[in-house]
């Protein structure tokens, strides 16, 4: 048999005919005839996939066994069938048989079905042979090359972290700068690659970075919180690699390879002041990595994504995910946890209790038990601020917290006009404080006085006085209540002797009938 691979790489390696002669056993004409064909056909260099049957098709396709009454197949169309979910060589051979059999021409065997498409595949389309469905997963990672900002005050260099996503299918890519590789970062990188890519694949694929893995485990990951509500928002799924196992995510290693030397190293020298500027040249740069032409195959990694992956990816959900932080804090003895300086609220049954904090950007959701037990609107500033809801606090804290000229107002005005004249006058004469101090403890009389007695004692206390205090009120309600009491109490006991004796007509009664 002809070594037709033997032969090229001894002939691009410069060795004498006569030489290869001897090395391949194959008569002088045969390797002429070799050569020949090879400059011919424009080969100048061997790869991976050209064996020696992919040589020998691709220089003698005169030795094809076409002409011997098999039925071909449309290569092309086996190639967009192989791109939808669940299709396999083996079913569209099954088909292939049959239209032969409708045909009444002879059928490829299997082995060589498989053959002649793994040759059509490594002649014509980059993406062959066939290792990923278009449109199933985006693998991504932090680039271990870095790049470099310049402070304008202390002229010091700022170190640029460079986040890579890549779609195996077509190696199409996607890079972007961030100042940090914490999980905001990490979450906006992976909301503009959908955005670049115009569309959400099946599955994302990672590493187990912090940001993205909060417990590695073979079988079951735990992913970051914030990570997770991404995914599900985008209707998505995250599917770590292995730890340590870089070949899981392949396509991205290598894109980040790419990455570092065509688009990391050439920035290398350039001096920005302002991320924008150096995500805007590396974008730039990025341009030109999607669409230069390929060395060996036909197209770009833009044309194939745009004829081959994009009608696979899902649609991008709008408005975009609103970034999420996820933290632990404590329920303190006041009934607030604190989060970046500043205070929030939550029942007072949860006092000392551990509970999970969602933030958003204008917006932080405690949660206990995965249940949602209070939300605030963010206090933008560090500034130590509390953000207190009544309904979160004890009875007693809830009464004082309410307790202020307005609220002793309304109340007044429920008890009568002159109660309302004594408030207001209390109010004008003394300190708000002081004031709310002496109210209220007129208003702590209500449990054991009736409100027409304070109302009654409001309108005494004025008639008397123009300096109100509550020693006077109190004495003033004191005496009226005993004195009502004592009243009652006499009416009681005359009604009483009455009843026992019967009724009497009276010395005026007798005194008229005896004139």
């Amino acid at each position: 048999m002809i070594n037709y691979r033997k032969i090229l790489e001894l002939h691009f390696s410069k060795i004498p005919q006569r030489s290869i002669e001897v090395a391949v056993g194959s008569s002088r004409n045969t390797i002429r005839e070799v050569i020949k064909k090879a400059k011919e056909k424009e080969l100048i260099e061997l790869t991976d996939e050209m064996s020696n049957k992919w040589l020998e098709r691709y220089l003698f396709p005169e030795k094809h066994p076409q002409a011997k009454g098999y039925y071909q197949e449309d290569w092309d169309y086996v190639h967009k069938e192989l791109s939808k979910a669940h299709m396999t060589l083996k079913l569209l051979h099954k088909e292939y048989c049959q239209r032969a059999k409708d045909n009444q021409a002879i059928p490829y065997a299997y082995r060589t079905y498989c053959e002649q498409y793994g040759d059509y595949a490594g002649k014509y389309k980059v993406t062959m042979p066939l290792k990923h469905k278009p449109g199933a997963a985006i693998e991504c990672d932090w680039a271990g090359s870095t790049l470099k900002l310049k402070d304008k005050l202390s002229n010091n260099d700022i170190t640029v972290y460079i986040f890579v996503g890549t779609l195996p299918f077509s190696q199409y890519s996607y890079v972007e700068g961030f100042l940090d590789m914490k999980s905001s970062s990490w979450l906006t990188a992976h909301i503009h690659m959908f955005d670049y890519f115009k569309g959400v694949t099946q599955t994302i694929i990672p590493d187990n970075l912090r940001t993205g893995v909060t417990k590695t485990d073979y079988a079951e990951p735990v992913i970051n919180e914030s990570y997770r509500e991404l995914a599900d928002y985008y209707q998505t799924v995250v599917v770590p690699t292995r730890a340590l196992k870089p070949k899981d995510k392949s396509s991205v290693e290598g894109a980040v390879g790419l990455v570092s030397r065509q688009i990391i190293a050439s920035l290398r020298n350039t001096q920005c002041f302002y991320l924008q500027d150096l995500n805007q040249l590396i974008w730039e740069k990025l341009e030109e990595l999607n669409t230069e032409a390929f060395q060996k195959k036909e197209g770009s990694r833009r044309s194939v994504f745009e004829q081959e992956e994009l009608p696979y990816l899902l649609p991008v959900r709008k408005p975009a995910f609103q970034l999420t932080e996820w933290r632990i804090a404590k329920v303190q003895l006041n009934y607030h946890i604190q989060v970046e300086s500043n205070y929030y609220s939550v029942p007072y049954e949860y006092v000392q209790c551990d509970v999970e904090v969602r933030l958003t950007k204008n917006l932080i959701e405690v949660y206990f038990n995965q249940s949602r037990i209070a939300s605030h609107k963010r206090i933008k500033k560090n500034t130590n601020e509390r953000s207190t809801l009544p309904d979160h606090m004890p009875d007693h804290h809830r009464r004082y917290h309410d307790h202020t000229p307005e609220t002793v107002r309304k109340w007044a005005k429920e008890i009568g006009l002159n109660t309302v004249k004594l408030v207001n006058l209390i109010l004008e004469q003394q300190v708000e404080k002081r004031a709310l101090k002496i109210l209220g403890g007129i208003q702590n009389l209500e449990k054991n006085y009736s409100i027409q007695l304070i109302e009654e004692t409001s309108e005494i206390l004025l008639s008397i006085t123009q300096q109100p205090t509550l020693a006077t009120f109190k004495t003033i309600i004191q005496r009226q209540y005993n004195y009502k009491n004592k009243n009652q109490s006499e009416k009681a006991r005359t009604n009483q002797a009455n009843d026992g004796y019967g009724y009497s007509r009276g010395s005026e009664y007798f005194r008229r009938n005896n004139l």
